[in-house]
């Protein structure tokens, strides 16, 4: 399990880096009790996208600890995006983003207040600045009883988070 530190523009941020593996469950299941979101990352590849999705996915488990250990702020990362097919595809992106949207849903999260946002972590796409290789992708939106908040890039998203109360 990994920890890094950064600030954003609104807050101090400490990401638990929980790896997909099941070996490391149990230090997922300490860190996501502590945590004010989840940001789930989704891997776009072909094939990759499938196994996390499917029935005994890692995808689908991590999403259901998160909401079950009471992280009811979500963002979703959709990565690896420069190793689609074609490369950056919005197609691939959208049929993700339909897919996790429809269980994320079942498991109790509202997907209008989920930002989905296509990255490419190893190039640096929509990380911290909006991207030149995905200009279809115009914006993530998130809605929710606070109001509405609109962005481009995962930075963003992190600081559209709903305050934590303490």
């Amino acid at each position: 399990i990994a920890l890094w530190k950064f600030e954003t523009s609104k807050y101090y941020v400490t990401i638990i880096d929980a790896p997909g593996h099941r070996d490391f469950i149990k230090n997922m299941i300490t860190g996501t009790s502590q945590a004010d979101c989840a940001v789930l990352i989704v891997a776009a590849g072909t094939g990759e996208f499938e196994a996390g999705i499917s029935k005994n996915g890692q995808t689908r488990e991590h999403a259901l600890l998160a909401f079950t250990l009471g992280v009811k702020q979500l963002i979703v990362g959709v990565n690896k995006m420069d190793s689609t097919e074609p490369p950056y595809s919005e197609n691939r992106f959208l049929e993700i983003k339909r897919e996790v949207s429809s269980y994320i849903k079942k498991i109790g999260y509202n997907p209008a207040a989920v930002a989905f946002v296509p990255i490419s972590g190893w190039h640096g796409d929509n990380m911290l600045e909006p991207s030149t290789k995905m200009p279809w992708f115009k914006e993530w939106t998130i809605e929710r009883k606070e109001g509405k908040e609109v962005g481009k890039c995962l930075i963003e998203a992190l600081d559209a988070i709903a305050p934590p109360s303490r």
